[in-house]
Protein backbone atom coordinates (compact mmCIF):
# COMPACT_ATOMS: atom_id res chain seq x y z
CA UNK A 1 0.00 0.00 0.00
CA UNK A 2 2.75 2.26 0.71
CA UNK A 3 3.81 2.14 -2.93
CA UNK A 4 0.57 2.84 -3.69
CA UNK A 5 0.27 6.04 -1.47
CA UNK A 6 4.09 6.94 -3.59
CA UNK A 7 2.39 6.75 -6.65
CA UNK A 8 -0.70 8.67 -5.49
CA UNK A 9 1.72 11.94 -3.94
CA UNK A 10 3.22 12.28 -7.32
CA UNK A 11 0.58 11.74 -9.49
CA UNK A 12 -0.83 14.77 -7.29
CA UNK A 13 2.30 16.51 -8.11
CA UNK A 14 2.59 16.16 -11.64
CA UNK A 15 -0.91 16.91 -11.67
CA UNK A 16 0.01 20.15 -10.43
CA UNK A 17 1.95 20.99 -13.10
CA UNK A 18 -0.53 19.28 -15.35
CA UNK A 19 -3.60 19.89 -14.04
CA UNK A 20 -3.30 23.34 -12.63
CA UNK A 21 -1.23 24.62 -15.79
CA UNK A 22 -3.38 23.09 -18.19
CA UNK A 23 -6.29 24.48 -16.53
CA UNK A 24 -4.43 28.04 -17.14
CA UNK A 25 -3.93 27.06 -20.77
CA UNK A 26 -7.45 25.80 -21.25
CA UNK A 27 -8.40 29.57 -20.86
CA UNK A 28 -6.56 29.74 -23.89
CA UNK A 29 -9.65 28.01 -25.48
CA UNK A 30 -12.32 30.91 -24.73
CA UNK A 31 -9.86 33.23 -25.97
CA UNK A 32 -9.18 31.81 -28.81
CA UNK A 33 -12.65 30.77 -29.96
CA UNK A 34 -13.85 34.46 -29.32
CA UNK A 35 -10.68 36.25 -30.87
CA UNK A 36 -10.65 34.08 -34.04
CA UNK A 37 -13.10 32.91 -36.52
CA UNK A 38 -13.97 29.09 -36.56
CA UNK A 39 -11.62 29.30 -40.41
CA UNK A 40 -8.85 30.50 -38.35
CA UNK A 41 -8.96 28.23 -35.54
CA UNK A 42 -8.87 25.36 -37.21
CA UNK A 43 -5.41 26.55 -39.04
CA UNK A 44 -4.22 26.76 -35.53
CA UNK A 45 -5.62 23.06 -34.65
CA UNK A 46 -4.06 21.75 -37.46
CA UNK A 47 -0.76 23.30 -37.08
CA UNK A 48 -0.58 21.55 -33.71
CA UNK A 49 -1.65 18.36 -34.97
CA UNK A 50 1.12 18.13 -37.44
CA UNK A 51 3.96 19.19 -34.38
CA UNK A 52 2.24 16.24 -32.63
CA UNK A 53 3.35 13.61 -35.08
CA UNK A 54 7.12 15.58 -35.33
CA UNK A 55 7.52 15.43 -31.69
CA UNK A 56 7.70 12.16 -31.87
CA UNK A 57 10.52 12.11 -34.73
CA UNK A 58 12.06 14.23 -32.69
CA UNK A 59 12.55 12.45 -29.30
CA UNK A 60 12.07 8.97 -31.32
CA UNK A 61 11.08 6.94 -27.96
CA UNK A 62 14.47 8.01 -26.24
CA UNK A 63 12.60 8.71 -23.23
CA UNK A 64 11.14 5.80 -22.27
CA UNK A 65 14.69 4.02 -22.72
CA UNK A 66 16.33 6.57 -20.38
CA UNK A 67 13.89 5.02 -17.59
CA UNK A 68 14.54 1.57 -18.64
CA UNK A 69 18.22 2.19 -18.67
CA UNK A 70 18.72 4.01 -15.75
CA UNK A 71 16.93 1.42 -13.97
CA UNK A 72 18.84 -0.78 -15.67
CA UNK A 73 22.43 0.39 -15.21
CA UNK A 74 22.24 2.36 -11.77
CA UNK A 75 25.00 4.76 -11.16
CA UNK A 76 25.69 4.59 -15.11
CA UNK A 77 26.21 8.32 -15.76
CA UNK A 78 26.37 7.40 -19.44
CA UNK A 79 22.84 6.80 -19.72
CA UNK A 80 22.08 10.34 -19.34
CA UNK A 81 24.97 12.24 -21.09
CA UNK A 82 24.09 9.92 -24.04
CA UNK A 83 20.62 9.90 -24.59
CA UNK A 84 21.29 13.63 -24.56
CA UNK A 85 23.78 14.45 -27.10
CA UNK A 86 22.11 12.08 -29.30
CA UNK A 87 18.97 14.27 -29.11
CA UNK A 88 20.91 17.30 -29.28
CA UNK A 89 22.20 16.79 -32.45
CA UNK A 90 19.25 14.86 -34.05
CA UNK A 91 16.65 17.83 -32.86
CA UNK A 92 19.57 20.47 -34.52
CA UNK A 93 19.77 18.85 -37.43
CA UNK A 94 15.88 18.23 -37.87
CA UNK A 95 14.97 21.54 -37.26
CA UNK A 96 17.71 23.19 -40.07
CA UNK A 97 16.03 20.99 -42.29
CA UNK A 98 12.43 21.73 -42.10
CA UNK A 99 13.25 25.77 -41.79
CA UNK A 100 15.63 25.24 -45.30
CA UNK A 101 11.69 23.52 -46.90
CA UNK A 102 9.55 25.55 -44.97
CA UNK A 103 8.09 26.97 -48.40
CA UNK A 104 7.70 23.50 -50.31
CA UNK A 105 6.16 22.00 -47.03
CA UNK A 106 3.96 25.19 -46.93
CA UNK A 107 3.07 24.47 -50.75
CA UNK A 108 2.02 21.18 -49.79
CA UNK A 109 -0.80 22.20 -47.27
CA UNK A 110 -1.72 24.50 -49.84
CA UNK A 111 -4.74 26.36 -47.42
CA UNK A 112 -7.20 28.13 -49.62
CA UNK A 113 -8.21 30.47 -47.34
CA UNK A 114 -5.17 32.98 -48.12
CA UNK A 115 -3.14 31.67 -44.88
CA UNK A 116 -0.15 30.67 -47.17
CA UNK A 117 1.94 33.95 -46.97
CA UNK A 118 2.46 33.51 -43.42
CA UNK A 119 3.09 29.47 -43.24
CA UNK A 120 6.44 29.28 -44.19
CA UNK A 121 7.06 31.46 -41.00
CA UNK A 122 4.58 28.95 -38.83
CA UNK A 123 6.28 26.15 -40.00
CA UNK A 124 9.49 27.37 -39.00
CA UNK A 125 8.42 29.16 -35.82
CA UNK A 126 7.61 25.53 -34.73
CA UNK A 127 10.81 23.76 -36.04
CA UNK A 128 12.27 25.38 -33.27
CA UNK A 129 9.38 24.66 -30.88
CA UNK A 130 9.99 21.25 -31.67
CA UNK A 131 13.78 20.95 -30.94
CA UNK A 132 13.29 23.00 -27.72
CA UNK A 133 11.02 20.76 -26.35
CA UNK A 134 12.98 17.82 -27.69
CA UNK A 135 16.24 18.78 -25.90
CA UNK A 136 13.88 19.14 -22.90
CA UNK A 137 12.14 15.94 -22.89
CA UNK A 138 15.78 13.94 -21.54
CA UNK A 139 16.30 16.39 -18.50
CA UNK A 140 12.42 16.51 -17.61
CA UNK A 141 12.80 12.46 -17.67
CA UNK A 142 15.94 12.90 -15.25
CA UNK A 143 14.01 14.20 -12.66
CA UNK A 144 11.03 12.74 -13.17
CA UNK A 145 13.46 9.22 -12.56
CA UNK A 146 14.75 11.13 -10.17
CA UNK A 147 11.69 11.55 -8.29
CA UNK A 148 12.61 15.44 -8.50
CA UNK A 149 8.85 16.23 -8.52
CA UNK A 150 8.95 19.70 -7.58
CA UNK A 151 11.55 20.66 -9.68
CA UNK A 152 9.90 19.14 -12.66
CA UNK A 153 6.17 20.85 -11.76
CA UNK A 154 7.84 23.89 -11.54
CA UNK A 155 9.32 23.86 -15.06
CA UNK A 156 6.65 23.40 -16.52
CA UNK A 157 4.31 25.63 -14.90
CA UNK A 158 6.48 28.15 -15.73
CA UNK A 159 5.86 27.40 -19.34
CA UNK A 160 2.28 27.40 -18.91
CA UNK A 161 2.14 31.23 -17.13
CA UNK A 162 4.83 32.65 -19.90
CA UNK A 163 2.43 30.96 -22.64
CA UNK A 164 -0.88 32.04 -21.41
CA UNK A 165 0.52 35.46 -20.33
CA UNK A 166 2.28 36.23 -23.90
CA UNK A 167 -1.16 34.65 -25.64
CA UNK A 168 -3.36 37.23 -23.65
CA UNK A 169 -0.72 39.96 -24.40
CA UNK A 170 -0.36 40.00 -27.79
CA UNK A 171 -4.11 38.65 -28.67
CA UNK A 172 -6.20 41.17 -25.77
CA UNK A 173 -3.62 43.63 -24.28
CA UNK A 174 -1.97 44.66 -27.96
CA UNK A 175 -5.20 45.33 -29.85
CA UNK A 176 -7.09 46.93 -26.89
CA UNK A 177 -4.26 49.60 -26.25
CA UNK A 178 -5.18 51.97 -29.21
CA UNK A 179 -3.42 54.89 -28.86
CA UNK A 180 -1.36 56.99 -26.23
CA UNK A 181 2.42 56.50 -24.97
CA UNK A 182 1.59 52.94 -24.44
CA UNK A 183 0.23 52.32 -28.04
CA UNK A 184 3.60 53.81 -29.48
CA UNK A 185 5.66 51.06 -26.94
CA UNK A 186 3.54 48.27 -27.91
CA UNK A 187 3.51 48.93 -31.46
CA UNK A 188 7.20 48.31 -31.02
CA UNK A 189 6.58 44.30 -30.33
CA UNK A 190 3.05 43.80 -31.87
CA UNK A 191 1.93 43.89 -35.34
CA UNK A 192 -1.93 43.17 -36.06
CA UNK A 193 -1.37 41.49 -39.28
CA UNK A 194 0.59 38.58 -37.66
CA UNK A 195 -2.38 37.88 -36.11
CA UNK A 196 -2.72 33.77 -35.09
CA UNK A 197 1.21 34.19 -35.08
CA UNK A 198 1.36 35.22 -32.12
CA UNK A 199 -0.25 31.82 -30.73
CA UNK A 200 3.07 30.15 -32.03
CA UNK A 201 5.74 33.39 -31.20
CA UNK A 202 3.92 32.34 -27.80
CA UNK A 203 4.97 28.92 -28.33
CA UNK A 204 8.57 29.66 -29.01
CA UNK A 205 9.25 32.07 -26.33
CA UNK A 206 7.69 30.08 -23.61
CA UNK A 207 9.81 26.44 -24.89
CA UNK A 208 13.13 28.81 -24.99
CA UNK A 209 12.45 30.10 -21.34
CA UNK A 210 12.11 26.15 -20.26
CA UNK A 211 15.46 25.03 -21.95
CA UNK A 212 17.23 28.14 -20.30
CA UNK A 213 15.55 26.63 -16.89
CA UNK A 214 16.83 23.22 -17.18
CA UNK A 215 20.71 24.78 -17.75
CA UNK A 216 21.93 22.86 -14.53
CA UNK A 217 20.77 19.59 -15.92
CA UNK A 218 22.29 20.64 -18.91
CA UNK A 219 25.56 21.79 -18.36
CA UNK A 220 26.03 20.46 -14.98
CA UNK A 221 27.02 16.71 -17.00
CA UNK A 222 29.76 14.91 -17.73
CA UNK A 223 29.45 14.35 -21.03
CA UNK A 224 30.13 10.90 -22.36
CA UNK A 225 28.94 9.32 -25.51
CA UNK A 226 28.52 5.62 -25.06
CA UNK A 227 28.02 4.24 -28.87
CA UNK A 228 27.45 0.60 -27.66
CA UNK A 229 24.90 1.65 -24.72
CA UNK A 230 23.48 4.11 -27.49
CA UNK A 231 22.82 1.18 -29.99
CA UNK A 232 21.57 -0.51 -27.15
CA UNK A 233 18.99 2.06 -26.65
CA UNK A 234 17.79 2.75 -29.78
CA UNK A 235 17.03 -0.75 -30.19
CA UNK A 236 14.91 -0.87 -27.56
CA UNK A 237 13.19 2.98 -28.26
CA UNK A 238 12.72 2.44 -31.98
CA UNK A 239 9.48 0.09 -31.36
CA UNK A 240 8.35 2.63 -29.19
CA UNK A 241 9.10 5.55 -31.80
CA UNK A 242 6.80 3.52 -34.54
CA UNK A 243 4.22 3.11 -31.89
CA UNK A 244 4.12 6.43 -31.25
CA UNK A 245 4.18 7.24 -34.31
CA UNK A 246 1.10 5.24 -35.24
CA UNK A 247 -0.06 6.30 -31.60
CA UNK A 248 -0.35 10.27 -33.08
CA UNK A 249 -2.04 8.88 -36.13
CA UNK A 250 -4.65 7.46 -34.22
CA UNK A 251 -4.93 10.42 -31.90
CA UNK A 252 -3.97 13.27 -34.29
CA UNK A 253 -4.78 12.12 -38.12
CA UNK A 254 -8.44 13.29 -37.96
CA UNK A 255 -7.74 16.77 -37.03
CA UNK A 256 -5.06 16.49 -40.32
CA UNK A 257 -7.43 15.16 -42.70
CA UNK A 258 -10.59 16.81 -41.77
CA UNK A 259 -9.98 19.41 -44.04
CA UNK A 260 -9.06 17.30 -47.14
CA UNK A 261 -11.90 14.84 -46.81
CA UNK A 262 -15.04 16.71 -46.64
CA UNK A 263 -16.35 17.34 -49.72
CA UNK A 264 -17.13 21.34 -48.82
CA UNK A 265 -14.11 22.67 -49.12
CA UNK A 266 -15.49 26.06 -48.20
CA UNK A 267 -16.48 24.98 -44.98
CA UNK A 268 -13.44 22.55 -44.33
CA UNK A 269 -11.55 24.59 -42.15
CA UNK A 270 -14.36 25.98 -39.92
CA UNK A 271 -15.48 22.24 -39.16
CA UNK A 272 -11.84 21.57 -38.22
CA UNK A 273 -11.80 24.65 -35.92
CA UNK A 274 -15.19 23.59 -34.31
CA UNK A 275 -13.85 20.02 -33.86
CA UNK A 276 -10.67 21.09 -32.74
CA UNK A 277 -12.78 23.72 -29.66
CA UNK A 278 -15.31 20.76 -28.22
CA UNK A 279 -12.28 17.97 -28.60
CA UNK A 280 -10.74 20.34 -26.12
CA UNK A 281 -13.67 20.08 -24.25
CA UNK A 282 -12.57 16.64 -23.44
CA UNK A 283 -9.43 17.58 -21.89
CA UNK A 284 -9.71 16.94 -17.78
CA UNK A 285 -10.18 12.98 -18.85
CA UNK A 286 -7.08 14.02 -21.03
CA UNK A 287 -5.00 16.10 -18.17
CA UNK A 288 -5.83 13.26 -15.53
CA UNK A 289 -4.26 10.01 -17.67
CA UNK A 290 -1.39 12.46 -19.30
CA UNK A 291 -0.47 13.31 -15.11
CA UNK A 292 -1.08 9.92 -14.00
CA UNK A 293 1.40 8.42 -16.81
CA UNK A 294 4.32 11.12 -15.62
CA UNK A 295 4.23 9.71 -12.22
CA UNK A 296 3.08 5.95 -13.11
CA UNK A 297 6.19 5.02 -16.00
CA UNK A 298 9.13 5.11 -13.54
CA UNK A 299 6.44 3.77 -11.19
CA UNK A 300 6.11 0.68 -13.16
CA UNK A 301 9.09 0.02 -14.15
CA UNK A 302 10.85 0.52 -10.26
CA UNK A 303 8.15 -1.94 -9.30
CA UNK A 304 8.97 -4.39 -11.88
CA UNK A 305 10.66 -6.42 -9.65
CA UNK A 306 8.39 -6.50 -6.70
CA UNK A 307 7.37 -9.52 -5.62
CA UNK A 308 3.84 -7.86 -5.95
CA UNK A 309 4.12 -6.23 -9.08
CA UNK A 310 0.91 -7.45 -10.80
CA UNK A 311 -1.14 -7.15 -7.45
CA UNK A 312 0.50 -3.81 -7.93
CA UNK A 313 -0.65 -3.11 -11.25
CA UNK A 314 -3.96 -4.59 -10.78
CA UNK A 315 -4.75 -2.27 -8.20
CA UNK A 316 -3.84 0.80 -9.88
CA UNK A 317 -5.82 -0.32 -12.98
CA UNK A 318 -9.21 -1.04 -10.67
CA UNK A 319 -8.66 3.19 -8.99
CA UNK A 320 -7.48 4.36 -12.40
CA UNK A 321 -10.80 3.13 -14.41
CA UNK A 322 -13.05 4.71 -11.07
CA UNK A 323 -11.47 7.60 -11.34
CA UNK A 324 -12.35 8.27 -15.53
CA UNK A 325 -15.48 6.75 -15.08
CA UNK A 326 -16.12 9.56 -12.56
CA UNK A 327 -14.67 12.06 -14.27
CA UNK A 328 -16.67 11.28 -18.00
CA UNK A 329 -20.16 11.21 -15.63
CA UNK A 330 -18.56 14.92 -14.18
CA UNK A 331 -17.94 16.63 -17.60
CA UNK A 332 -21.33 15.09 -19.28
CA UNK A 333 -23.37 16.28 -15.95
CA UNK A 334 -21.99 20.23 -15.59
CA UNK A 335 -22.16 20.43 -20.09
CA UNK A 336 -24.49 23.63 -19.46
CA UNK A 337 -21.18 25.30 -17.70
CA UNK A 338 -18.52 23.49 -19.68
CA UNK A 339 -19.36 24.29 -22.98
CA UNK A 340 -19.32 28.17 -22.17
CA UNK A 341 -15.80 27.56 -22.42
CA UNK A 342 -15.89 27.85 -26.20
CA UNK A 343 -17.39 30.53 -28.16
CA UNK A 344 -21.34 29.82 -29.39
CA UNK A 345 -19.95 30.15 -33.01
CA UNK A 346 -18.49 26.30 -32.02
CA UNK A 347 -20.86 24.99 -29.77
CA UNK A 348 -22.43 23.23 -33.17
CA UNK A 349 -19.70 20.44 -32.28
CA UNK A 350 -21.29 18.91 -28.40
CA UNK A 351 -21.93 15.79 -29.87
CA UNK A 352 -18.63 14.46 -29.99
CA UNK A 353 -17.79 15.63 -26.24
CA UNK A 354 -19.26 12.31 -24.40
CA UNK A 355 -17.76 9.97 -27.39
CA UNK A 356 -13.91 12.00 -27.14
CA UNK A 357 -14.31 11.22 -23.53
CA UNK A 358 -15.03 7.71 -24.05
CA UNK A 359 -11.89 7.55 -26.41
CA UNK A 360 -9.62 8.78 -23.87
CA UNK A 361 -11.03 6.59 -21.27
CA UNK A 362 -9.83 3.70 -23.52
CA UNK A 363 -6.53 5.34 -24.33
CA UNK A 364 -5.66 5.59 -20.80
CA UNK A 365 -6.34 1.95 -20.03
CA UNK A 366 -4.32 0.97 -23.03
CA UNK A 367 -1.32 2.74 -21.15
CA UNK A 368 -1.81 1.26 -17.60
CA UNK A 369 -1.88 -2.15 -19.92
CA UNK A 370 1.49 -1.05 -22.16
CA UNK A 371 4.03 -1.76 -18.88
CA UNK A 372 3.55 -5.52 -19.84
CA UNK A 373 6.08 -5.25 -23.11
CA UNK A 374 8.02 -1.86 -21.56
CA UNK A 375 9.17 -4.52 -18.85
CA UNK A 376 9.97 -7.56 -20.72
CA UNK A 377 11.22 -6.10 -23.96
CA UNK A 378 8.52 -6.94 -25.93
CA UNK A 379 8.61 -3.51 -27.24
CA UNK A 380 7.76 -4.70 -30.82
CA UNK A 381 4.43 -5.52 -29.25
CA UNK A 382 3.78 -1.96 -28.74
CA UNK A 383 4.44 -0.77 -31.68
CA UNK A 384 2.02 -3.45 -33.52
CA UNK A 385 -0.77 -2.41 -31.47
CA UNK A 386 -0.34 1.25 -32.17
CA UNK A 387 0.16 0.23 -36.24
CA UNK A 388 -3.10 -1.62 -36.21
CA UNK A 389 -4.91 1.17 -34.54
CA UNK A 390 -2.97 3.47 -37.10
CA UNK A 391 -4.46 0.83 -40.01
CA UNK A 392 -8.33 1.56 -38.44
CA UNK A 393 -7.83 4.73 -37.36
CA UNK A 394 -6.63 5.44 -41.23
CA UNK A 395 -9.99 3.65 -43.04
CA UNK A 396 -12.76 4.37 -40.52
CA UNK A 397 -11.23 8.53 -41.25
CA UNK A 398 -11.49 7.48 -44.98
CA UNK A 399 -14.73 6.15 -44.85
CA UNK A 400 -16.94 7.68 -42.12
CA UNK A 401 -15.56 11.66 -42.34
CA UNK A 402 -16.94 12.27 -46.45
CA UNK A 403 -20.34 10.82 -45.26
CA UNK A 404 -20.18 11.84 -41.39
CA UNK A 405 -18.16 14.71 -41.06
CA UNK A 406 -16.35 15.63 -37.43
CA UNK A 407 -19.13 13.53 -35.54
CA UNK A 408 -17.31 10.57 -38.47
CA UNK A 409 -13.81 11.83 -36.61
CA UNK A 410 -15.26 11.55 -33.65
CA UNK A 411 -16.21 7.86 -33.58
CA UNK A 412 -13.26 6.53 -35.10
CA UNK A 413 -10.82 7.77 -32.41
CA UNK A 414 -13.20 5.69 -29.61
CA UNK A 415 -13.17 2.39 -32.24
CA UNK A 416 -9.52 2.87 -32.46
CA UNK A 417 -8.79 3.15 -29.14
CA UNK A 418 -10.73 0.65 -27.72
CA UNK A 419 -9.81 -1.89 -30.50
CA UNK A 420 -6.39 -1.43 -29.00
CA UNK A 421 -7.39 -1.80 -25.48
CA UNK A 422 -9.06 -4.81 -26.01
CA UNK A 423 -5.60 -6.26 -27.96
CA UNK A 424 -3.36 -5.49 -25.84
CA UNK A 425 -5.54 -7.02 -22.47
CA UNK A 426 -5.75 -9.90 -24.77
CA UNK A 427 -2.13 -10.06 -25.86
CA UNK A 428 -0.55 -8.91 -22.75
CA UNK A 429 -2.28 -11.60 -20.59
CA UNK A 430 -0.37 -14.57 -22.56
CA UNK A 431 3.41 -13.08 -21.87
CA UNK A 432 2.30 -11.17 -18.36
CA UNK A 433 -0.45 -12.00 -16.74
CA UNK A 434 -2.19 -9.87 -14.32
CA UNK A 435 -5.63 -10.69 -12.79
CA UNK A 436 -6.94 -7.49 -13.78
CA UNK A 437 -10.67 -6.80 -12.00
CA UNK A 438 -12.92 -6.74 -15.54
CA UNK A 439 -16.18 -7.19 -13.53
CA UNK A 440 -15.36 -4.04 -11.84
CA UNK A 441 -14.08 -1.91 -14.84
CA UNK A 442 -17.33 -3.04 -16.77
CA UNK A 443 -19.64 -1.93 -13.54
CA UNK A 444 -17.85 1.49 -13.31
CA UNK A 445 -18.12 2.38 -16.97
CA UNK A 446 -21.42 1.06 -17.78
CA UNK A 447 -23.27 2.54 -14.39
CA UNK A 448 -21.51 6.10 -15.87
CA UNK A 449 -22.62 5.68 -19.47
CA UNK A 450 -26.11 4.23 -18.13
CA UNK A 451 -26.48 7.80 -15.45
CA UNK A 452 -25.45 10.16 -18.67
CA UNK A 453 -28.29 8.33 -20.84
CA UNK A 454 -30.48 9.20 -17.70
CA UNK A 455 -29.95 12.65 -17.54
CA UNK A 456 -30.19 13.12 -21.32
CA UNK A 457 -33.79 11.03 -21.60
CA UNK A 458 -35.28 13.69 -18.92
CA UNK A 459 -33.89 16.45 -20.25
CA UNK A 460 -35.26 15.95 -23.77
CA UNK A 461 -38.20 14.24 -22.35
CA UNK A 462 -39.27 17.59 -19.48
CA UNK A 463 -37.26 20.30 -21.59
CA UNK A 464 -35.95 21.30 -18.34
CA UNK A 465 -33.88 24.71 -17.98
CA UNK A 466 -30.26 24.88 -17.54
CA UNK A 467 -30.42 25.43 -13.58
CA UNK A 468 -32.47 22.38 -13.21
CA UNK A 469 -30.74 19.98 -15.05
CA UNK A 470 -27.36 20.70 -13.07
CA UNK A 471 -29.37 20.33 -9.59
CA UNK A 472 -30.71 16.91 -11.02
CA UNK A 473 -26.84 16.50 -12.57
CA UNK A 474 -25.81 16.91 -9.10
CA UNK A 475 -27.89 14.51 -7.75
CA UNK A 476 -27.45 11.80 -10.13
CA UNK A 477 -23.16 12.69 -9.97
CA UNK A 478 -23.97 11.75 -6.21
CA UNK A 479 -26.18 8.56 -7.15
CA UNK A 480 -22.66 7.07 -8.95
CA UNK A 481 -20.37 7.96 -6.09
CA UNK A 482 -22.69 6.33 -3.78
CA UNK A 483 -23.07 3.11 -5.90
CA UNK A 484 -19.29 2.78 -6.06
CA UNK A 485 -18.78 3.54 -2.74
CA UNK A 486 -21.55 0.39 -1.68
CA UNK A 487 -19.86 -1.71 -4.65
CA UNK A 488 -16.11 -1.43 -3.20
CA UNK A 489 -17.20 -2.08 0.21
CA UNK A 490 -19.42 -5.15 -0.56
CA UNK A 491 -16.45 -6.19 -2.99
CA UNK A 492 -14.08 -5.94 0.22
CA UNK A 493 -16.28 -7.78 2.14
CA UNK A 494 -17.05 -10.62 -0.34
CA UNK A 495 -12.95 -10.61 -0.33
CA UNK A 496 -12.40 -10.63 3.56
CA UNK A 497 -15.07 -12.96 5.04
CA UNK A 498 -13.37 -16.58 3.62
CA UNK A 499 -10.07 -15.48 5.33
CA UNK A 500 -11.58 -14.52 8.42
CA UNK A 501 -13.48 -17.95 8.74
CA UNK A 502 -10.34 -20.40 7.59
CA UNK A 503 -8.37 -17.98 9.97
CA UNK A 504 -10.95 -19.45 12.92
CA UNK A 505 -10.79 -22.86 11.60
CA UNK A 506 -6.95 -23.07 11.91
CA UNK A 507 -7.46 -21.50 15.68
Amino acid sequence: MSSLKKLASQTAVYGLSSIVGRMLNYLLVPLYTRVFLTGEYGIVTELYAFVSFFNIVFTYGLETAFFRYAEKEKGNPKVYSTSLISIIVSSVSLALVIILFSSPIAAWMNHSDGSDKMLPQYISCFALVLAFDAISAIPFARLRQEAKAFRFAFIKLVWILVNVGLNIFFLLVCPAIKDGMMYGLVSRVYDPTIGIGYVFISNLIASGIVLLLLAPELFKTAYSFDKKLWRSMLIYSLPLMVAGFAGMINETFDRIMLPRLIADKSTAMSQLGIYGACYKLSILMSLFVQTFRYAAEPFFFSQASSDKAQEIYRRVMHYFVLMCAFIFLAIMMYMDIVKTFIGKEFRDGLAVVPILLMANLCLGVFYNLSIWYKITHKTKWGAWFSIIGAIITLILNFTLIPVMGYMGAAWATLICYAAMMFISYFVGQKYYHVNYDVRSFVHFVSSALVLYFLSEWIRGRYLLNSNTMILINTGILIVFLASAYIYERRKNSYIRIPFRKSHKRDL
